[in-house]
């Protein structure tokens, strides 16, 4: 009996081992199963796609441009799905306008126009970007990209949400001059933009706001060098300045000379743009 009683025991343990083991084998599996189910949409082999994406567009942005279209995992390729996806994209997403979504056999695509980051803003302890028309895009690390800071704007309470055209003059003033400058850089500088030299662009004395007779806008290149643009684009006339077009063939006729806007490079403290009496050859006609 006693040796009945010990085999007794040695089953039932070994039966609860193997249970035991059974139930590990089986939760094993189920989480397998469950990774699979909600594999990232951004890893290789996902549905979806991101199609045309500019050079610029790290995998940060994309990460978070995936993120927002599939926050559950991976999708299944058909139509409603993606009518859905182009929804939700268009409703939550700022970086992507004009925003289409088709589904192939295999995959789930997603095409549209990227809104590039022209300038940088601070808020308090928020940043966020705006592009060239003005509209507010949440700040993702792109350390590829090159973006201006724009300072001195007056005490911002509240960080305007992504998305919409922040309108407000001082700002609008700084986006115009930098994208004059982008512009000027695919026609004369492609391989070597002076854009890159640019780092922020002062803005606490637009208009004269802090003292009308220092100018109203500079930029600074990346070794602090100043650049004395002076009024807003448009305003030249007022205050007895370089035209705009004088102003930016200057500019970049400096840059074409000395290679670049360094002082470090250069040996100067500033360029002054703003003096009507210089006579500096113009490379264009306009801007």
């Amino acid at each position: 009996m006693r040796i009945l009683k010990v085999c007794a025991v040695a089953c039932v343990s070994a039966a609860m081992g193997i249970g035991f083991v059974f139930v590990l084998r089986e939760g094993f599996i189920s989480l397998e199963n469950y990774v699979k189910k909600n594999v990232s949409v951004w890893e290789e082999g996902s549905t979806l796609k991101l199609m045309d994406v500019p050079p610029w567009v790290n995998e940060t942005l994309k990460t978070k441009i995936y993120a927002a279209a599939a926050p559950n995992g991976d999708l299944i390729p058909d139509e409603e799905c993606a009518r859905l996806l182009q929804k939700n994209l268009a409703q939550t997403t700022a970086w992507l306008d004009k925003v289409t979504v088709q589904s192939t056999h295999d995959s789930i695509q997603i095409t549209g126009r990227w809104r590039r980051p022209l300038a940088l803003v601070k808020s308090s302890l928020n940043k966020f970007y705006v592009d060239s028309d003005l509209v507010v895009l949440d700040f993702v690390p792109i350390p590829n990209l090159h973006v201006v800071r724009v300072e001195g704007l007056p005490l911002i309470i509240k960080t305007p949400r992504p998305g919409i055209v922040w309108l407000r003059d001082d700002l609008a003033a700084a986006v115009a001059i930098l994208a004059h400058l982008q512009r000027m850089d695919k026609i004369l500088t492609p391989e070597k933009p002076l854009f890159y030299d640019i780092a922020s662009i002062d803005m606490s004395n637009f208009k004269g706001r802090a003292n009308n007779r220092f100018p109203h806008i500079v930029l600074y290149t990346n070794d602090n060098t100043e650049i004395i643009w002076g009024a807003e684009v448009g305003a030249w006339q007022k205050y007895l300045e370089s035209t705009d077009e004088q102003k930016l063939a200057k500019l970049y006729e400096y840059y074409r000379k000395h290679g670049s806007l360094l002082g470090g490079v250069t040996g100067v403290k500033y360029i002054n743009l703003c003096d009507p009496q210089d006579n500096i050859p113009l490379p264009i006609d306009k801007y």
